[in-house]
């Protein structure tokens, strides 16, 4: 990216969307950590969250990308006891990949911000990435 910033693309599932959305640094590792299944030696936030939710007893099941204001993209997090909180879209997808929580996107966001790419097509993810390369998050109207 021309920025070196992170983006995270969540795909839609049964769809031929992708949501991009830009995140900070240290959230793109939290995330890539959760991806590829690594523990640190002493918990990150997210891990630490995990484990706090786990001692009380609560689950979180359901991470919701639930808005698109002014280039800025909100999360909610749902819990087992229909608790709702309002969350970085970039926290709530760390948590979501460590506890095995499915993320939703609103379609009003889907059809604000999402990018369609059919069949995942070599050519298309070509011209995704070409696209990519080519934009900035300000694009979007700024970051999250």
């Amino acid at each position: 990216m021309p920025s070196n910033q992170p983006i995270v693309l969540l795909r839609e599932v049964g769809g031929d969307r992708y949501l991009p959305i830009w995140i900070g640094p240290g959230e793109a590792t939290a995330i890539a950590f959760a991806q590829q299944g690594m523990t640190p030696v002493r918990p990150l936030t997210h891990d630490l969250f995990k484990d706090v939710l786990e001692a009380l007893g609560q689950q979180l099941t359901e991470v919701r990308i639930s808005d698109l204001r002014d280039g800025v993209f909100y999360a909610e997090l749902v819990f087992s006891g229909g608790v709702e909180v309002s969350a970085r879209p970039s926290d709530a997808i760390a948590l979501a990949l460590r506890t095995g929580t499915p993320i939703f996107g609103a379609e009003e966001v889907l059809a604000e911000a999402g990018i369609a790419i059919p069949d995942e097509q070599e050519d298309e993810v070509e011209k995704f990435r070409e696209f990519l390369d080519q934009i900035s998050p300000e694009d979007f109207g700024g970051q999250q």
